[in-house]
């Protein structure tokens, strides 16, 4: 007879606010990382606590109910949550991955973060005219986000929204990205 691993101390089911308090306590700040000036939001705590994870990801698919066919996550935080919100949605989800990471990338943008520049690319796997919720972790700048919402319209799906777990104000991310949907369940 097997027995259950022993779970790890949960945030205690409360009201919702409350709970997603309790979760937003959970993500780090480690300063200087990946670079001098850049203070990183670690959010492994708040994914290493099941009751957390859960109200979470509640709380970005919450605005979104029912207007979207699949879910994409970007590299590389937001894949895990775009996964946990799929699974919650009872939808697909795909990827938008760093340059070189895909085998058959079908589209490719160029963009500016707050310490140098990068590429995404996405395969195009999916029918057009596909409704599609995007999730990210941080909202920082924008440029990630941005990029990977014209990566999606240039190869014919419908942007549904775009969800972010945390949102870093005085960045002009926000603005960046455009997005009259654009839903953030955490804000500095």
């Amino acid at each position: 007879m097997t027995t259950a691993p022993a779970a790890s101390p949960a945030i205690p089911t409360t009201s919702a606010s409350t709970a997603l308090e309790q979760a937003a306590s959970l993500i780090g700040e480690v300063p200087d990382y990946p670079e001098a000036g850049i203070l990183f939001r670690d959010i492994t705590p708040l994914l290493a606590d099941g009751e957390a994870l859960r109200v979470t990801v509640d709380a970005l698919l919450a605005p979104f109910t029912g207007t979207f066919d699949v879910i994409a996550g970007i590299e590389a935080r937001g894949f895990i949550l775009a996964s946990a919100a799929a699974i919650a949605a009872g939808t697909g989800v795909v990827p938008i991955r760093k340059a070189g990471k895909l085998p058959r990338p079908a589209a490719s943008i160029d963009y500016a973060l707050e310490y140098g520049t990068a590429t995404i690319e996405m395969h195009a796997d999916l029918a057009p005219g596909t409704r599609v919720l995007v999730i990210d972790d941080v909202l920082a700048t924008g440029g990630t986000l941005a990029a990977a919402l014209d990566m999606l319209q240039q190869l014919g799906y419908e942007v549904a929204g775009t969800a972010v777990l945390f949102e870093i104000a005085g960045l002009g991310g926000r603005e960046t990205v455009g997005d009259p949907h654009l839903h953030t369940v955490f804000h500095s």
